[in-house]
């Protein structure tokens, strides 16, 4: 009897409609992704061996250069949005909507109060030849440090009432220390005390109780 012959199937596969998914998702990603602002100063902070890695979200950042300024930064822009609309109103700053728009889409602020709307008004180049860029008060008489503490806190929370922010602070190296102690007086009058400090990471010094506790872990494992 003879054998019936079976007919070949083809084992190609059409990658057309995978090609379209995949060019649509790379288009929306390119369109809908925006750059990470750059940030105003550039700042060298100390070395340490502390592995922990900052959060990626729910960060409130304080930056200070070696000249002792200080720059407020936050992520979220509703947040953000919330955050600059409630100090329009507490202090009659007179923010308009694409001035407001602007810090929410924006990255860290160094001004006071009164130069807001104008530093607002800027491109970061123009903020930077502008001279407005001094920092936000934290002395005694002038600090306004505590206000962005209190609001951006607050805009964190949102209507749930429940605060998850890290607070950061990032200074650089050669930052006099009597600057970082008015920041942390600061902190400490609001209540605040666990903070993170950025600094890059060095290898952990060979002999040091931190290295034997590394290699007794390892042996653990």
């Amino acid at each position: 009897m003879p054998k019936v012959k079976m007919p070949r199937k083809s084992t190609a596969i059409d990658m057309t409609a995978m090609c379209d998914v995949a060019f649509l998702l790379l288009t929306f990603f390119m369109l809908a992704t925006k750059f990470k602002p750059d940030e105003p100063v550039a700042v060298v902070t100390p070395s340490s061996i502390n592995t922990q890695v900052l959060p990626d979200s729910d960060v409130m950042l304080f930056t200070v250069d070696k000249d002792g300024r200080v720059f407020f930064s936050m992520d979220g822009q509703p947040k953000r949005r919330k955050l600059i609309e409630d100090l329009n109103t507490q202090y009659k700053l007179g923010l308009n909507n694409a001035e407001m728009n602007n810090f929410a889409v924006g990255g860290s602020i160094g001004t006071d109060f009164k130069s807001l709307k104008s530093y607002l008004s800027m491109s970061p180049e123009q903020r930077k030849a502008s001279g407005l860029e001094k920092g936000i008060p934290t002395d005694s008489l002038n600090g306004e440090l505590d206000q962005w503490i209190e609001y951006g806190t607050t805009a964190q929370a949102g209507s749930s009432g429940f605060n998850k922010l890290s607070y950061c602070i990032k200074a650089d190296n050669a930052t006099p220390y009597p600057k970082i102690k008015e920041i942390l007086d600061i902190f400490k009058k609001k209540h605040i005390q666990k903070l993170n400090l950025v600094t890059n990471l060095e290898a952990i010094p060979p002999g040091t109780a931190a290295a034997l506790a590394q290699q007794e872990s390892k042996q653990a494992n």
